[in-house]
């Protein structure tokens, strides 16, 4: 299974760059923050207990998160080629957790794409996402900075735990849509034909 992590902060592009991953690859798409966002809307437990923390741009704690993700892949496995993941793990015991999470699927991740992009880019992307999705969160100055610090103090250190694994890859997410998804597959075929 080709199981991808699809890493960098807020308007990087990681969901854009996913639907195009899972296209092309014949993968399925697990974004925490949109199940979230899902479960949010549908009131369940863990959406109400989420909501008090993304409500301020903080990060859901780890127990739903994991949950939330066990849940998908025993729902998904066995009818896909693999997972991208996108925005997460979001923090080093998630990634530790998560590894667990996978090896009792008999299952692995096989590496983890960081789109690095430059800060003020990125404030422009989420501006502009706003006017379009209506999220709330992007539409609010303080929260998309926030958002940002919240992903540099908790999230930046992951990935050094992929790093030490040897499947972390830096991808310069700068550039047009294209260009940044056709260096995307440029080290997923490479991964791929090992």
């Amino acid at each position: 299974m080709l199981n991808i992590v699809l890493f960098g902060p807020p308007g990087a592009g990681k969901g854009t760059h996913s639907q195009r991953l899972v296209s092309r690859y014949n993968l399925k798409h697990l974004s925490t923050g949109d199940i979230l966002r899902s479960a949010i809307q549908e009131q369940t437990e863990e959406g109400i207990e989420a909501a008090k923390f993304m409500d301020r741009g903080e990060l859901a704690p780890d127990r739903i998160a994991l949950k939330i993700i066990g849940q998908c892949l025993d729902e998904f496995n066995g009818t896909t080629n693999g997972f991208v993941f996108d925005g997460f793990p979001r923090t080093t015991v998630q990634a530790a957790e998560f590894d667990v999470l996978m090896k009792n699927r008999n299952t692995a991740v096989s590496l983890m794409l960081s789109l690095e992009v430059e800060y003020d880019e990125l404030i422009l992307r989420l501006e502009k996402r706003a006017q379009h999705s209506g999220r709330i969160d992007d539409g609010d100055i303080s929260i998309i900075k926030n958002r940002i610090q919240v992903y540099n103090q908790q999230t930046r250190p992951v990935k050094e735990y992929y790093k030490k694994q040897g499947k972390y890859v830096e991808i310069h997410g700068m550039g047009t849509v294209d260009e940044i998804f056709q260096k995307i597959c440029n080290v997923v075929e490479l991964i791929e034909s090992r």
